[in-house]
């Protein structure tokens, strides 16, 4: 991803915030917010537990929850780390695609992430290429967001907006 000051968001000696440092602060958010939109166009936010690495972002959800059939009929999402600090801070939003993986290796290295957040409460168990289920009527299912776009909002002195889009777009 490549950033560019966004100058008509910025302050004049605002400067691009590097997207490694986008990437940490989405990495270290203990929850951040998932938007995705109803079938009827409505959107649909609730918060969630990332991890991110290697530039993307994954989450899991229930296969009985809203954000589960919302993706299933339109998967573009938008990923919220930040809170409600003015002077200082930064929030961090990356619009992207939802993929579900289906891939088991992919799927442990995943679940490898997850044992590293907080203290260790997030534990996936994988089996049969597959998240173990939560219920007998509810699956887990794991979804892996790559950017397209992304935001971030450098807040304090100075306020400025980095705008990042993948290399090779406008």
């Amino acid at each position: 991803m490549r950033g560019r000051i966004d100058r008509r968001y910025s302050e004049e000696r605002a400067e691009a915030v590097p997207w490694a440092d986008a990437q940490a602060r989405l990495a270290t958010a203990e929850v951040a917010w998932i938007v995705t939109v109803r079938p009827d166009g409505r959107p649909h936010a609730t918060p969630m537990v990332p991890v991110v690495d290697a530039g993307r972002v994954w989450f899991h959800t229930g296969s009985t929850e809203v954000k589960h059939a919302n993706i299933q009929a339109n998967p573009h999402v938008l990923v919220l780390a930040g809170d409600t600090a003015w002077e200082g801070g930064l929030d961090v939003a990356v619009e992207g695609t939802a993929v579900p993986v289906t891939d088991e290796a992919e799927l442990r290295r995943v679940a490898a992430l997850y044992r590293g957040r907080w203290d260790g409460r997030w534990q996936l168990e994988i089996r049969d290429g597959a998240v173990a289920a939560l219920t007998p009527d509810t699956r887990l299912v794991v979804f892996e967001v790559t950017p397209d776009k992304a935001y971030a909002h450098a807040k304090g002195e100075p306020f400025g907006q980095t705008t990042y889009r993948q290399e090779g777009t406008s």
